[in-house]
Order: structure tokens, then C-alpha cells, then sequence
């Protein structure tokens, strides 16, 4: 049976756009970026560590999926998580890319029936857009919210426009030195589609 996962580093005001750097994500004219990277730590590394152990394949919007190969696909840094996202089966739902060639071990799907035929477990870090689809499709099995203890006021937000009336379960919360909640939640309502 497939589990989706879906891990989404956030603001207190539910941004989720451009965590890592300045130019990550700049659409619609943000200029917040970068904002999570003064929140690591030992305990933040730790907890997503034990999220990349877990078995299973990940899956990626494109624009993630293209910001993560920058970052990821010719890195030769000995840091684990390198090894980890280089060597796992990484499929990307695009129907613009014409082929998924430009990071080793990744697989095209063109939509959300294609991941609905998956099996095995799936996880996500990012793809905002994506988890909202899935989300919707009532798809997403699991989410674990990075809550970092500050607003931007401005920026996309995880949960934008319409979603169905959905019901999680609090499986596990831990707090970081920094501030930072995260927060583990598993749907219990409605069932799969």
C-alpha cells in the first residue's frame, strides 16, 4: 500500500516560500528568502535525519526538483544527506519538463493519477504546490509541519484558496533549541480516494 509524506518548513504565518536562500524563490516578488537558515541545530539535523533513514522513494514538483538538483545533484560534500538524495528513487510530477535526465534516479510522471499508481512509500520536502494537489486529492497520508518561530507577512502559504475538510492526529511533536516546532500529523479523516 503507498504512504505519502510530506515534511514543509514554515513560518508562524504558514509561508512556505523560500526557506534556503535569498534567490530560491523570488515569484510574485518575495524578497524574504532565507529565512530559515539562522533556525539549525543539532536537533533540527537529528529530526530530519531520522526522516531521510526511512525507506521509500521521494517525490517532487518540478520547480523544487530543479532548485534541489543545484543543490544536491554534483555535490561531493561527504555529508549524508548528499548520499541520501542522490541514490533515492526521486519522482517529479511536471507536465512541462520533457525528461527527468538531469538527476540521476529520477523518474517523470506527468500527474496526479501516475502517483495515485505508485506503491511503496513516497516523501516530500517542499513542492508546496504539489502537496496542496495532493493534498486535495485526498492523497497525502502524512505531514510534518518545521514550524519556525517567525512571520514574514508576505509569501506563499501552504494552504492558499480551497482544501477539503481534512482531520490529522498529532503522532509526535519535538522543539528545538532555536524555537523551532515539529510537529508530526497523520490523517485520520476522510478516507482515500
Amino acid at each position: 500500500m503507498r504512504s505519502i509524506s510530506a515534511t514543509m518548513f514554515m513560518t508562524l504565518d504558514g509561508v512556505v516560500q523560500g526557506l534556503g536562500r535569498a534567490d530560491e524563490d523570488t515569484r510574485g516578488g518575495f524578497t524574504r528568502g532565507g529565512w530559515g537558515g539562522r533556525y539549525q541545530d543539532e536537533v533540527l539535523a537529528q529530526e530530519m535525519g531520522k526522516g531521510m533513514a526511512r525507506a521509500g522513494a521521494m517525490l517532487f514538483g518540478r520547480r523544487t526538483w530543479q532548485d534541489f538538483i543545484g543543490a544536491w545533484a554534483t555535490a561531493t560534500d561527504g555529508n549524508p544527506f548528499t548520499a541520501h538524495m542522490n541514490a533515492v528513487t526521486k519522482y517529479v510530477v511536471s507536465r512541462s519538463l520533457g525528461d527527468a535526465g538531469a538527476w540521476q534516479n529520477s523518474v517523470l510522471l506527468r500527474g496526479l493519477d501516475d502517483v495515485a499508481a505508485l506503491d511503496g512509500d513516497l516523501s516530500i520536502v517542499g513542492s508546496a504546490a504539489l502537496v496542496r494537489s495532493l493534498h486535495a486529492a485526498g492523497l497525502l497520508d502524512h505531514c510534518t509541519l518545521v514550524i519556525h518561530p517567525l512571520t514574514l507577512g508576505t509569501g506563499t502559504r501552504l494552504f492558499e484558496g480551497p482544501a477539503p475538510l481534512t482531520e490529522f492526529e498529532l503522532t509526535g511533536c519535538v522543539t528545538t533549541g532555536k524555537g523551532v516546532i515539529i510537529a508530526g500529523y497523520t490523517r485520520v479523516s476522510p478516507a482515500r480516494r
